[in-house]
């Protein structure tokens, strides 16, 4: 009997590593948040995409959030609408939208303003484009970024997508 119990026991210890979960209720918060984003980003994103094709424009749209004031981690989901890069051409050097629209997004997670603010000059990485929008959600901050039209279209794309997000984290 005692062998049977220091087995069971030593099966119930070392069962994550056989693949059963064992969850902490911190770990359920966190697979509930994560759940949580997936859910609120692909609505964000449909929108977003939605409103892209909507206006004519092709690019990638972005979203991301992040827990408390001051970015430390953040998740984030991004899908491409018709196209991600403009080729370069013998008069231009073409365009990586997908790393355009994590740029805008790097700058607000930074300022905590939307991209393009002027409120100090571009660091290196970022362009201080227009086109990203940002908000203070429940428990941190929701961004949305889109890159392949003009500034202003960007930036009415994206408020489509912040408004999705907002309603959610």
């Amino acid at each position: 009997m005692k062998r049977y119990l220091l087995a069971l026991l030593m099966v119930t210890l070392v069962s994550p590593a056989l693949g059963v979960a064992q969850t902490s209720p911190d770990t359920s918060r966190i697979a509930a948040a994560s759940n949580n984003f997936e859910v609120v980003a692909d609505a964000a994103l449909a929108a977003m995409k939605a409103q892209a094709q909507k206006m004519g424009v092709g690019g990638v749209a972005e979203v991301a959030y992040f827990e408390g004031d001051t970015i430390q981690s953040w998740s984030s989901k991004m899908t491409v609408v018709g196209r991600y890069k403009d080729l370069p051409t013998a008069t231009d050097k073409g365009s990586n939208l997908l790393a355009i629209a994590y740029a805008k997004a790097a700058e607000m997670a930074d300022t905590l303003k939307d991209s393009g603010s002027g409120i100090r000059p571009p660091m290196i990485g970022e362009f201080g484009w227009n086109g990203g929008v940002i908000a203070r959600g429940k428990t941190g901050y929701v961004i949305a970024a889109f890159s392949g039209g003009k500034s202003g279209d960007g930036a009415e794309i994206s408020r489509e997508g912040l408004s999705k997000l907002r309603t959610g984290l």
